[in-house]
C-alpha cells in the first residue's frame, strides 16, 4: 500500500499567501498558532497525530510543516522520515528545551531548523519566515550562474538537482544551501558565521551543532572524490572548504 505522502508535492512559490501545517497533538497550542498565523497573514491547518498530518499533506499543498517531535503513535522522527522519502517541503521540529539528542536527530534526519519549546511566537514567525525565503531562493541565490560544476558534481540550480558521477543525490533544502555556498566558493575557506547567516538564517552560535550536522550529512550523501580523499574539510577554528582536485586541504569532521 503506497503511503499517503506519495501525494505530497514541491509547492514552493506556488501561491501568494504561504500555508502552514502543524502537526502536534496539544489542542490548545493549535489554537493558540492557528489564531496568530491566521492574523499574520498565512494559511494555516492543524493534525493532532502523525498519521493525520500525513493525510492532510496528502489531501494538500503546504509551504511548510511545524512537527512536533512527541506526538501520540509514531513520533516525529519517523514522520520526518516518511516526509522526506517523498517530498523536500522544509519542515520545522519542535523539541523540548533543552534536548540537545532530538535536535541533532532532527537534523540529520531532514529537518530544515527546530525550535525549542517553550517559544516565542515571534521567534517562530522569524524562522518560518526564514526558511522560506531560503527554500524559495533567498537574495544570495546565485541565479546567474545555473550550473555550477567541480571535478565529477555538477549542481543545476535551475532544477534544483545535483549530481555525483552521473548519479543523482536528494538534498534536503538545507544541503542543498549549504552546497550551493561551498560551491561558489570552492577551494577557499568559509568562516562558519557566513555559512550561518546565508544558509540557516542566523548568527552563528559555536554551542549550536546545527551547522556542523549538516555538514556531515552532506559529505555523507556526496561521498568523497574517486580517490578517496573528502570533499567538504573541516578547517577547525576556521570554517569549511570545498576541496577542489587542485587544491586540496587538510582537516576533517569536527564534532
Amino acid at each position: 500500500m503506497k503511503s499517503p505522502v506519495s501525494a505530497i508535492k514541491k509547492i514552493a512559490g506556488e501561491s501568494a499567501v504561504k500555508k502552514i501545517l502543524l502537526i502536534d497533538d496539544d489542542k490548545e497550542l493549535c489554537a493558540l498558532l492557528e489564531d496568530y498565523f491566521k492574523a499574520d497573514g498565512f494559511g494555516f491547518a492543524c493534525a493532532y497525530s502523525g498519521d493525520a498530518g500525513l493525510a492532510s499533506l496528502a489531501r494538500e499543498n503546504f509551504d511548510i510543516a511545524i512537527l512536533d517531535v512527541m506526538l501520540p503513535g509514531r513520533d516525529g522522527f519517523e514522520i520526518l522520515k516518511e516526509i522526506r522519502n517523498r517530498s523536500s517541503m522544509p519542515v520545522i521540529m519542535l523539541t523540548a528545551k533543552g534536548d540537545h539528542v532530538d535536535r541533532v536527530v532532527g537534523l540529520e534526519i531532514g529537518a530544515d531548523d527546530y525550535i525549542c519549546k517553550p517559544f516565542n511566537m515571534r521567534e517562530l514567525s522569524a524562522r518560518i519566515r526564514a526558511v522560506l525565503r531560503r527554500t524559495a531562493g533567498g537574495p544570495n541565490r546565485t541565479d546567474h550562474e545555473e550550473v555550477i560544476s567541480v571535478a565529477d558534481l555538477v549542481m543545476d540550480i535551475g532544477s534544483r538537482s545535483v549530481h555525483v558521477s552521473g548519479r543523482p543525490i536528494s538534498l534536503t533544502n538545507v544541503e542543498f544551501r549549504l552546497l550551493e555556498a561551498l560551491l561558489s566558493s570552492a577551494g577557499n575557506k568559509m568562516p562558519p558565521e557566513r555559512l550561518s547567516l546565508e544558509v540557516l538564517g542566523r548568527d552563528y552560535d559555536p554551542f549550536d551543532r546545527s551547522l556542523s550536522v549538516h555538514i556531515c550529512k552532506l559529505r555523507q550523501k556526496l561521498g568523497p572524490y574517486p580517490g578517496g580523499s573528502e570533499r567538504i574539510k573541516t578547517l577547525r577554528g576556521e570554517g569549511f572548504v570545498y576541496v577542489t582536485p587542485e587544491k586540496k586541504q587538510d582537516g576533517g569532521c569536527a564534532s
